[in-house]
Order: C-alpha cells, then structure tokens, then sequence
C-alpha cells in the first residue's frame, strides 16, 4: 500500500522550533487537508513532505521507504502553488509538457500524457493558447495538469486558490474535488479557510502553532472537537463558546454551542439577549444577540425568513443534546 508517514518530524529555523516532533500517516488514496491559521506551520510541514525544506529531525516515509533526504524530483510528488508559475512565453501545451521534456521522455509520449491531461481538465480548446489568454481558473488548471502528467504518487496543493475571486474558488474547488475522485491518487492539501477544509477532506489535520491538535473526518471534528482550539476553528460561523455561571451548571469551564442549536423566541427562553446584527444570507439568517449572563454575543442560525428588528429583546434555548463541554484547559470532556 502506497503511504506518506511522518515520524516526530520537526522542523527548526535556527534556535526557534516552528514545528515540534510529530507523526502523520496519509493513507493511499486519501484527500487529506492541512488546515489553520496563518503562521501555524501548515506550508511547513506540506515543504517538509516535499523535500523542499529540510528536516531537523524525524523521518519522511513515501511508500514505506525512508525518502528524508530524497531530493524533490526524485519523491515522486507534484507541487501545485499557490501562484500559478506558467511561463508566460509557452502555450498551454508546453507548459503542461514541460516537466516531461525536463525528463527526457519522448515527444509520443509527451503528446499523450498532454492530451489526456488536457482533456481531464477540459483544456484541450486552449492548448495552443498563451497563459496570458486564460483565466485565473483555467491558468490554474494549466498548472494542475503540469502535475497530472507526471503521473505522481501524491499531489501536493498549497493555497492553490488564494488567488482568485470568490465563484472561481467555489468552482475550482469542486473541480479539484472531481479530479481526485476521477484520478484516485492521493492528495495533501492546504489552506486556511475552513470551508475549503470541511467540503473537500475525506481527514482533516487542524494545526496550531506547529502542533498538530486533530485528526479526523470532517462530521468528526465538527461533532466532536477535542478542545476549544478545534471548537472554535471549524465550522461557519464558529461555535459559541461560553464560560461563566451558564458553563458552571453544565459542569464545565466551557460550554459549546452551534449555531443551528439554538433556538430564538421572542417570548419565552433560557437566556435573555438583544438582537444585534443579522446577516440575511436567503436560505438563513445569522442573528449575534447579546445576553448578559456571557462576555461574548452568541451567534444563532435562523430560517432566512425570520426577520428581528435591531435591539430587540429575545430568549434564547440551547438543544443540550448538542452542548459540548470542555475543562479548565480547553479540552473536551466526555
């Protein structure tokens, strides 16, 4: 079985430690997403996994053989940043062929691993065409089908749609998302925004500050989050976390509440607030009342019909059967 296992892997630049000891397996097949937020390490560790940084300490396992100082090009992984990197003077074909030429193979070959890669990725219109002809997301595409054609164990994604507007990240995310189940191979994938994380992992690795906090399915980390870090990280909106008194008879330091598991009322509740900013999204409505018995306004997911004046009184009930408790140190109690 084909594998990519880290083992207490770290990663020191000079005396700071950005990257601790851990230990990873990605399973073959897997579409895995390192997930969290800026500076936590996660285009670290996928450079690590690349050869493109150097490992301090640690093993990094490719099909169960040490390839730690293995260089790049010779791991058998494809690199898909987060900036396009197309020479601006070749045609799409060339561009995708280029790797490929760099590796000596014969221009059959070259021909038919472009073709195929250019009709996977609905390309085959634009081969003759300049990067400077194409789109932000069909520019991205050209650099996604320079991997494919390496035919590689993995595919490597950092960032790879930071770059473009909000409804070409929303399509390109779902073409990637094809393209892995259409070509089975693996795929490391990495971002910040959580959306991309829940909507296209089959395991999620959430980091901080290095370290990494949960591994999991994407229904596992949002059901049951480890701790508040996690808690907090995944889902959109994040979940309520609320200490005090309220937290107390749970008996709990924290208690953890999502959105859609609280119900609003403007009679009766446990929990008195005020209405403050709703954002009407069609579909729903997310209302951020203010109750005085918690530091933090709460956030509740409504039907996008309600409509609650500014300033309004209300009462709001949590569903106990989705409360989430966590201790003193943020971790979670069963």
């Amino acid at each position: 079985m084909k594998q990519i296992q880290l083992k207490q892997v770290s990663k020191c630049f000079g005396n700071v430690e950005v990257i601790p000891p851990l230990d990873l397996q990605i399973e073959e097949g897997e579409f895995v997403v390192f997930v969290g937020p800026s500076g936590c390490g996660k285009s670290t560790l996928l450079r690590l996994i690349a050869g493109l940084e150097d490992v301090t300490t640690g093993q990094v396992l490719i099909n169960g053989e040490d390839a730690t100082a293995i260089p790049p090009a010779k791991r058998g992984l494809a690199m898909v940043f987060q900036s396009y990197a197309l020479y601006p003077h070749m045609s799409v074909r060339k561009n995708i062929a280029f790797p490929l030429r760099m590796a000596g193979l014969d221009k059959a070959e070259q021909a038919r691993r472009v073709e195929e890669a250019a009709s996977v990725l609905n390309l085959t219109d634009y081969l003759d065409r300049r990067p400077g002809q194409l789109s932000g997301g069909q520019r991205q595409r050209v650099a996604i089908g320079r991997a494919i054609v390496r035919e590689p164990t993995a595919f490597l994604f950092d960032e790879p749609l930071s770059n473009l507007d909000a409804a070409l990240r929303v399509g390109m995310r779902l073409e990637i998302s094809e393209l892995h189940k259409r070509l089975a191979t693996t795929m490391i994938y990495v971002t910040h925004d959580q959306v991309e994380a829940m909507t296209m992992a089959d395991k999620i690795v959430v980091l901080q500050a290095g370290m990494i906090e949960q591994v999991g399915s994407p229904l596992d980390l949002y059901h049951k989050p480890c701790n508040t870090f996690v808690a907090g990280f995944i889902g959109s909106p994040k979940m309520n976390l609320l200490a005090g008194k309220e937290a107390a008879k749970h008996d709990a330091h924290t208690i953890g509440i999502r959105p859609e598991h609280v119900a609003i009322s403007s009679t009766a509740g446990e929990w008195e607030g005020v209405v403050g900013v709703s954002e009407h999204l069609g579909s729903d409505t997310f209302i951020h009342v203010t109750c005085p018995v918690f530091s933090e306004p709460l956030t509740v997911r409504a039907s996008g019909e309600l409509d609650l004046t500014y300033g309004a009184k209300v009462y709001l009930t949590p569903d106990l059967a989705h409360l989430h408790k966590f201790d003193d140190l943020g971790i979670r109690l069963k």
